[in-house]
C-alpha cells in the first residue's frame, strides 16, 4: 500500500521493535507534513512519558487518539476495541477488529494471565509468541507455545496465526511448530512469514 493513502496509524506500544518506523510512517502518510491528515492511535506512555512519537510528527496528523483499556475506536469502516491492559513492561493492549464480515483479534506482547483467552474471541486470532518454552521468571513478559495452547483451546478461533518470533521459536522452525499445534488442537494454525497476506474468506475454509 502507498503510505500516502493511509487514513491512520495504530501503534500498540513504545518498544522499538514495534515503534521504530512510526515517525517515518507519519511523515509518509502526511507527505512530510505538507498534507496534515490521518489519525494516530497510541498508548499514553508512547506519547507523553519518554515519547517515541516525536512531537513535530504528532503535529502532522489531524488527530491523536490515546488507546485506553476496554475502549472502542473507529476509523472509516473499521471498528476496533482494546481489551484489558497487558502484563508488559510498557503500556500496551491487544485489539479486536470488526472488518465486515469478519472479526480479527490481535494479542500483542504480554505475559499470560488467566483472563487473556476470554478477551480475544475473533474468528482469526493473531498471537505474538516470542518463546518456544516458558521461562520461570521471564523479565520481558512474552508468551510461549504453552500459553498459546491454553489460549487457543479456550478461544477456539477458526484460524490462529503465530508471529513475532524470538530466536528459540525461529530455531525450532515456526511452521513446524504451527503444524504440530494444528494436529494437537484440531484447529487451523499457521506461522506468519514475510510478505504473508491473509484472505478473510479463502483462508478460513
Amino acid at each position: 500500500m502507498e503510505p500516502s493513502t493511509l487514513d491512520g496509524i495504530l501503534l500498540t506500544h513504545k518498544h522499538l521493535d514495534h515503534s521504530g518506523d512510526v515517525n517515518v510512517m507519519i511523515e509518509a502518510m502526511t507527505e512530510g507534513g505538507f498534507k496534515k491528515r490521518g489519525v494516530l492511535f497510541a498508548p499514553k506512555d508512547a506519547l507523553e512519558e519518554d515519547p517515541v512519537v516525536l512531537r513535530y510528527a504528532m503535529g502532522y496528523v489531524e488527530k491523536v487518539e490515546v488507546l485506553k483499556e476496554d475502549s472502542e475506536y473507529r476509523i472509516g469502516d473499521i471498528r476496533f476495541s482494546t481489551g484489558r491492559k497487558h502484563h508488559h513492561r510498557v503500556e500496551t493492549y491487544g485489539l479486536n477488529f470488526k472488518v465486515s464480515p469478519r472479526t480479527v483479534s490481535f494479542i500483542t506482547d504480554t505475559r499470560f494471565f488467566p483472563e487473556l483467552p476470554s478477551l480475544y474471541r475473533g474468528e482469526i486470532l493473531v498471537i505474538h509468541v516470542v518463546r518456544l518454552k516458558p521461562v520461570g521468571d521471564d523479565p520481558i513478559d512474552h508468551l510461549s507455545i504453552e500459553d498459546v495452547k491454553h489460549i487457543v483451546k479456550e478461544a477456539k478461533p477458526r484460524l490462529t496465526i503465530l508471529t513475532h518470533f524470538g530466536m528459540t521459536m525461529i530455531k525450532a522452525k515456526p511452521w513446524v511448530i504451527a503444524a504440530e499445534l494444528e494436529k494437537e488442537l484440531g484447529l487451523k494454525v499457521i506461522a506468519a512469514s514475510d510478505g504473508m497476506k491473509i484472505d478473510l474468506e479463502e483462508d478460513l475454509k
